[in-house]
């Protein structure tokens, strides 16, 4: 049995894989086929935050996939009223599948070690994977010349750029960070990605022109997540330069794309004439939830045993 608490669990071929099952069943559901791969399946949703794209997005795919869907709320108690190893063990009996959304990655952690089915992390304060595969999947389809692809992320090294340079450095992908001194990710982990990946493909910088130089992809995410309101002035004032804005596009390859994981607070990450330019793929990234969480969750209940026919 199979989990994805973070995307070092997979291989870069598992990624692939994934992938490529999530890209054909988007290409059936075009002509109006939903192969009925889940037919009596039960997927859990186990949420402690708030969500939008998370929850409708896996609960279409087990829709469409022919499957059924229970959302459980803050309202179960998960931790509260009973311990992890006692909650876990009996919920997971009733599912085939858990998808959990949690405020502290160690929770999920920790489920993972008494669950009875795999385990998604559908974002945790640590990593963000689901959204890592769908960014992947639209650099994919949209990428030019995909071995020279460069991705410039601006902004906070969050739990959504942990994922993305995890999957960066697995299928080899140039990705650069800037962040503000302070806000960045240590230099081990930068390290370490580098290594698994045989080369540098990740880099970290404080500057978001030199960041920006030569990207196709230009991304960014809001500047105080949840949980961290109280912090919201004091990061206002140390993020200002890293706004994508005109200039910045500029700065980035003529053809560029903007990426962003949603909701965006407009002008601040990101001004409103970028998002909503036709440089704009943001529409398309937040789709691609869909699409590639499908290919991950067929893979996670069939495929990580063996071989997907879609």
């Amino acid at each position: 049995m199979r989990h994805l608490l973070t995307l070092f669990d997979f291989s870069s071929d598992e990624i692939h894989r994934v992938l490529e099952i999530g890209n054909d069943l988007k290409s059936k559901l075009r002509t109006g086929e939903r192969p009925s791969l889940l037919q009596g399946y039960i997927m859990g949703m186990l949420f402690e935050k708030p969500s939008l794209r998370t929850r409708v997005s896996f609960e279409a795919l087990t829709g469409q996939l022919g499957g059924s869907s229970l959302f459980l709320g803050e309202d179960v108690g998960w931790g509260t009223r009973e311990p992890i190893q006692d909650f876990v063990p009996i919920l997971t009996s009733y599912l085939d599948v858990l998808v959990i959304r949690a405020k502290r990655h160690k929770d999920v952690r920790e489920a993972i070690k008494y669950s009875r089915c795999p385990v998604i992390n559908g974002l945790t304060d640590v990593a963000h994977p689901c959204q890592a595969l769908a960014d992947m999947m639209t650099v994919q389809e949209l990428s030019l010349d995909l071995e020279n692809t460069k991705i410039a992320f601006l902004g906070d090294s969050n739990n959504v750029t942990y994922s993305l340079a995890v999957i960066c450095s697995k299928l080899g992908i140039q990705l650069s960070i800037a962040s503000p001194a302070g806000y960045q990710f240590e230099d081990d982990f930068i390290q370490q990605l580098n290594q698994e990946a045989g080369r540098t493909v990740i880099e970290q910088t404080d500057d978001p022109r030199m960041a920006v130089e030569d990207a196709e992809f230009v991304y960014t995410d809001v500047w105080t997540s949840m949980g961290q309101e109280a912090e919201n002035a004091q990061r206002l004032k140390e993020f200002a330069d890293f706004q994508v804005n005109a200039m910045i596009m500029k700065k980035a390859r003529k053809e560029a794309r903007l990426l962003h994981c949603l909701p965006a607070r407009r002008n601040e990450e990101v001004t409103a004439d970028i998002i909503d330019s036709p440089a704009s793929a943001v529409v398309e990234q937040a789709e691609n939830r869909l699409h590639a969480q499908k290919g991950l969750v067929v893979w996670l209940l069939t495929g990580a045993r063996k071989p997907v026919h879609v």
